[in-house]
């Protein structure tokens, strides 16, 4: 079984804890600093319809639209695409990142802008995707990303990319069948964009407790 299948697999076995964990605020890093940071970034920038791509159970689709933009979400998870339905209504689609490498047709066929917020675990497939989006996007679109920060990363191992163990550490839930994920240092993360976007700004969300980054958020401009 591949990286990503495993990943998949895991996240349809653990679709309910995380919908009742996003549900009832669980993770002090995203109520406490980077649910408002990639919110309030993408609301500073000039732009009206949203793609969320690997939106899980649609909380940034709902917080960018309360906002007032047209965001619509997509996620490779039937269940969460379902509960993002019910919470709030018909503005989600299952798709997986394959198929938005493929080419998969959306509606509408142009967004100003796409975010992906912590949904980038995969290797090829977040390669794949990330040279796919500006297909999605019209002319001098934006791409927004948020991902752990590298220094989270460096203070606890090597700092290479490769793959991690511990998809689901720190959760208060029973979360099964962990799986691995892969990590990029910032040096990778600017390699892999450099073809197709133009770097606007990184912002580095800090926990007010700890003083220290907890995520990057790279801002990004199609060529």
């Amino acid at each position: 079984m591949s990286a990503s299948q495993q990943i998949v697999q895991s996240w349809e076995a653990n679709a309910g804890n995380w919908i009742a964990t996003i549900d009832n605020a669980e993770l002090e890093s995203r109520t406490m600093v980077t649910n408002n940071a990639i919110v309030n970034t993408v609301c500073g920038y000039n732009c009206t319809t949203i793609l969320d791509i690997g939106c899980g159970e649609g909380w940034l689709t709902r917080a960018l639209r309360k906002k007032g933009k047209q965001a619509f979400g997509v996620d490779a998870i039937a269940a969460l695409i379902e509960n993002a339905i019910a919470k709030d209504g018909n503005f989600y689609e299952t798709v997986s990142y394959k198929e938005l490498s493929n080419g998969r047709k959306l509606q509408p066929a142009a967004f100003d802008a796409a975010v992906v917020n912590f949904a980038l675990i995969d290797k090829e497939e977040t390669e794949a995707l990330i040279n796919a989006v500006p297909n999605y996007l019209v002319q001098n679109g934006l791409l927004f990303i948020q991902t752990l920060h590298p220094l989270a990363v460096a203070s606890a191992g090597e700092y290479t990319s490769g793959w991690k163990d511990g998809s689901w550490n720190g959760m208060k839930r029973n979360f099964e069948q962990p799986y691995q994920w892969y990590f990029r240092t910032l040096e990778d993360w600017l390699q892999l964009f450099a073809a197709k976007y133009q770097l606007l700004a990184i912002k580095e969300p800090v926990n007010p407790e700890t003083k220290k980054p907890v995520s990057v958020i790279f801002i990004l401009q199609i060529k």
